[in-house]
C-alpha cells in the first residue's frame, strides 16, 4: 500500500500519528512544510505517491489551505484530511467545501483520528479498484437477445439526460447499467455518485442525501455536503429506491421538480444540477397500491424504464461470462487463470442462478480459490450447482478435512455480496465490495465436514501424535483466514469484521501463520 503523507511542523503530532498508524500496519511519510510536499509530489512516481494526505492548516512557509488547492490540481481524487485548531474551524469549513475529505479538530482523540484515516484509506482503495476495473473491463460481454435490447436502450439514451428507472432482480447488475448510462452521456466528465438507500439507517439517510450544516444535530461538528452536492454536474444513482422512507420521498420529489433542496439544519436553498438514475428490484406499482411509495414520485422517476433480464433468461451468455470471471479472479488473486471443461460449462449453464450474474462471479472466484487443478471439471463445481443437477457430491466436497493439509473445504457461495460485472455496452466491474466467499452448504454438506474433521483427528490420534490440537487448529485458522481474505480480495479490516474478530487479531494471526 502507498504511504500516508503527514504534514505538520509540530514534531510531537507527527510522532504520535506515525506510531499510531504503524501499529495499524499503515506506512507513513512525514513532512514539516507544504513546500517539501509539493517537491516530493513532483519527484515521486504516481505509483509511490500518497494514499491520503493529512495536513495541518497553519505552518511556517505556507498554509494547509494553499497546499490543499495545489494538491487537488495535481491529484483531484486524493483524499485530504485537514487538521485544524478550533479557532480555525469556521474559516476552514468555508474554504474546504469542495476539497477536503474530512476535518480533524485539534486536540484530537487518537483512536478517532486513526479511524478517520482508515476510512479515508478504504475510500481511496475503493476508488482505485473501481478505476482499474473500468479501464480493464471489455466493452461488450453478452450476446443474448434480452441483453441486446438493453444495449440498444443504452445507445438510444446516450445523448439524453432524462431520468431512468432500472428494474431487475438482485444481482443482475443495475448499478453497472447506471454507470454505462453515465459514461455514455453528456455528463460523462462529471462525477458518478451511488447510494444504496436501503443500506443506510433512516435517521442518517436524509443527511447522506442532502448534507447538513454545522450544529444541525448532535455530532455535526462541521458542515457536510450530501450526495446531491457531490454529484453536481454529473449523475446520482439511487439504488433500491423502493425502500426509501416515505417522508424522504417528499423531499426527493421536490428536488426532482425544481432542482433545489436544503441541507439538514440549513436555511439557504442549494441548487443541484444532477441527473437522477434510480433502481429497484421491487414492484413499484404494487408499492404504490400498498401506500408505501408516493405515486407522484413513481411517475417522476418512471420516465424511461429499463428492465434487466435475469441470468436464467440469457443462459447462452453463461460460458462467456464464466471465462471472463475466471480471468478476472486470477488477476485479482495473482494466480494462473483456470480453464473450465465443456461438461462443467454445460452444467453451469443449466443452473438457475437465483443470485444472477453476481452469483456467477462469486462461483468463479470460489473456483479460482478452491478447484484443485488448472482445468475445472464437473466434480469441482460448488455443491448447490451439483445438487441442482442431481450430480452426486464428490469426496473432496463431502469430506474436506480428509484432504492434504494444503487443501481447504470447498463451500458454495450462496449469498451475493458484490455488484457483479454485467455483460453489456461499456459496463465495467464496479462492485463496492468483493465477491462473497464460500459459505458452508446446509444440511448434509455441513455435517460432512464435521465428520471429516472427526476422521482426521482420529487418524492423527491413532498415529500417536501429541500435537493434534495445534495441527488442526493451525490448519483450520489458516484456511479460514485465507478464505475470508479471498472473499474480501485482501482487505484485512473487512475480513476481520466478517469473521467476527478484531483487526489486531487478524494481523497477529497472519503473522503467526506466515500468511503474508
Amino acid at each position: 500500500m502507498k504511504p500516508i503523507w503527514i504534514v505538520d511542523d509540530d514534531q510531537s503530532i507527527r510522532f504520535v500519528l506515525e506510531k499510531a498508524l504503524l501499529r495499524e500496519n499503515l506506512p507513513t511519510r512525514s513532512f514539516t512544510n507544504p513546500q517539501d510536499v509539493l517537491r516530493a509530489l513532483t519527484e515521486t512516481p504516481e505509483s509511490e505517491g500518497p494514499q491520503i494526505l493529512v495536513s495541518d492548516i497553519r505552518m511556517p512557509g505556507g498554509s494547509g489551505l494553499e497546499l490543499l488547492e495545489k494538491v487537488k490540481e495535481r491529484l483531484p481524487g486524493l483524499p485530504v484530511i485537514i487538521m485544524t485548531a478550533f479557532s480555525d474551524l469556521d474559516s476552514a469549513v468555508s474554504a474546504f467545501q469542495g476539497g477536503a475529505f474530512e476535518y480533524l479538530p485539534k486536540p484530537f482523540d487518537l483512536p478517532k483520528a486513526v479511524e478517520l484515516i482508515r476510512r479515508a484509506v478504504e475510500e481511496s482503495q475503493r476508488e482505485e479498484v473501481a478505476e482499474e476495473r473500468m479501464t480493464a473491463a471489455p466493452e461488450m460481454l453478452g450476446q443474448a437477445p434480452a441483453m441486446q435490447d438493453v444495449f440498444r436502450a443504452i445507445g438510444r439514451l446516450s445523448q439524453s439526460q432524462v431520468t431512468v428507472l432500472i428494474t431487475g432482480e438482485s444481482g443482475s447488475g443495475k448499478e453497472l447499467v447506471a454507470r454505462a448510462l453515465h459514461k455514455h452521456s453528456p455528463r460523462a466528465s462529471g462525477p458518478f455518485v451511488a447510494i444504496n438507500t436501503a443500506a443506510i439507517p433512516k435517521d442518517l439517510l436524509e443527511s447522506e442525501l442532502f448534507g447538513h450544516e454545522r450544529g444541525a444535530f448532535t455530532g455535526a461538528q462541521t458542515m457536510r455536503r450530501g450526495r446531491f452536492e457531490q454529484a453536481d454536474g454529473g449523475t446520482l444513482f439511487l439504488d433500491e429506491i423502493g425502500d426509501m422512507p416515505f417522508d424522504l420521498q417528499t423531499r426527493l420529489l421536490r428536488v426532482l421538480s425544481d432542482g433545489h433542496f436544503y441541507r439538514v439544519g440549513g436555511h439557504s436553498a442549494v441548487r443541484a444540477n444532477v441527473r437522477v438514475i434510480a433502481a429497484t428490484h421491487q414492484n413499484l406499482e404494487q408499492r404504490v397500491k400498498e401506500g408505501v411509495f408516493r405515486e407522484d414520485l413513481f411517475h417522476r422517476l418512471n420516465v424511461i424504464r429499463l428492465r434487466l433480464p435475469a441470468l436464467r433468461e440469457r443462459r447462452e451468455d453463461v460460458p462467456m461470462l464464466t471465462r471472463f470471471f475466471l480471468q478476472q479472479s486470477a488477476r485479482q488473486l495473482g494466480v494462473e487463470p483456470k480453464r473450465i471443461s465443456e461438461a462443467a460449462l454445460r452444467l453451469l449453464s443449466g443452473f438457475d442462478f437465483p443470485g444472477n450474474v453476481r452469483q456467477l462471479e462469486n462461483v468463479c472466484h470460489w473456483l479460482t480459490v478452491m478447484a484443485p487443478a488448472q482445468v475445472i471439471e464437473v466434480k469441482d463445481l460448488p455443491p448447490e450447482v451439483l445438487s441442482s443437477s442431481g450430480t452426486v457430491l464428490p469426496p473432496a466436497v463431502a469430506a474436506p478435512l480428509q484432504a492434504p493439509p494444503s487443501a481447504v473445504a470447498p463451500a458454495a457461495p450462496l449469498a451475493p455480496a458484490a455488484e457483479p460485472l454485467l455483460s453489456g455496452d461499456a459496463l465495467a466491474a464496479q462492485g463496492e465490495e468483493a465477491p462473497a466467499a464460500a459459505q458452508a452448504p446446509a444440511g448434509a454438506g455441513a455435517l460432512a465436514w464435521e465428520s471429516g474433521l472427526q476422521a482426521e483427528a482420529l487418524t492423527l490420534l491413532e498415529e500417536g501424535r501429541t500435537d493434534v490440537w495445534d495441527v488442526l487448529t493451525r490448519r483450520f485458522e489458516t484456511r479460514l483466514i485465507q478464505t475470508a481474505l479471498a472473499n474480501t480480495r485482501g482487505r484485512r479490516i473487512e475480513a476481520a469484521h466478517k469473521l467476527g474478530i478484531g483487526r489486531n487479531t487478524i494481523t497477529r494471526k497472519i503473522q503467526e501463520l506466515n500468511l503474508e
